[in-house]
């Protein structure tokens, strides 16, 4: 059986599902989180030479607000943020390949010293000593109490859970038994960190991004395909 657990939140989760269906993945859309934007007050653009973006939800959910930075450099973590940022009218886009420490140490190469990082109410606050970084938290992602009943049904018949965030792996681990037999497939090494141990098996993509995510998680249902049948 080739299914898969999404756990990200919409819109993401209905973009994953149907790369999924395209690689011949059955999938099973339980988003961990819904997401809301925040009221924010935009601070100076000439304040700041470039602008990061570590989520698609701030691009997203940003608002009227972002139009006073769409001239500046923007740094986004993977390639559906930086699609993302686009949709939103930025023009200048850099997309990194890794998390946020590696991206700010690109943003640092380029020479930009002083960044606005549009953020979520629960991000990670990278820092770097050659940036002067200020936050403006744009939305905030509500946590799920419970898995619902097909999420559940899925796990225990062999899906492999996709984890996109940090964030989204420490409470998927708090929601679950992970002695019961699941495997996950985490976005980045940060991601399989924040999972922690104890899980039947565990992939990595080797770039931030759903195709790579997906690849992970279609070699785990084989292996255990595999397995299961000697």
């Amino acid at each position: 059986m080739r299914r898969v657990l999404i756990l990200r939140p919409e819109p993401g989760a209905s973009a994953t599902a149907a790369r999924a269906a395209a690689l011949e993945l059955e999938a099973v859309v339980a988003p961990l989180f819904v997401t809301r934007p925040l009221p924010w007050q935009p601070p100076p653009a000439d304040r700041f030479d470039a602008v990061m973006l570590t989520s698609a939800a701030a691009a997203r959910l940003g608002g009227d607000g972002l139009a006073a930075y769409r001239a500046l450099p923007a740094f986004a973590v993977g390639a559906a943020t930086a699609d993302a940022a686009r949709a939103a009218g930025f023009a200048d886009i850099q997309a990194g390949d890794a998390d946020a420490p590696a991206l700010l140490e690109r943003i640092a190469a380029a020479g930009h010293r002083r960044l606005l990082h549009l953020a979520g109410r629960e991000h990670r606050a990278a820092a770097h000593p050659a940036i002067a970084i200020d936050r403006a938290i744009v939305y905030a992602a509500d946590a799920v109490e419970a898995l619902p009943r097909p999420a559940r049904a899925a796990l225990a018949e062999g899906a492999v859970a996709l984890l996109h965030s940090p964030r989204a792996a420490r409470h998927f681990a708090g929601l679950v038994d992970r002695a019961a037999g699941i495997g996950i497939a985490a976005i980045s090494p940060a991601v399989a960190e924040a999972a922690g141990k104890g899980w039947a098996a565990i992939g990595i993509a080797d770039r931030p991004d759903d195709a790579a995510l997906l690849a992970v998680a279609a070699a785990l249902c084989d292996q255990a395909d595999r397995l299961r049948n000697g």
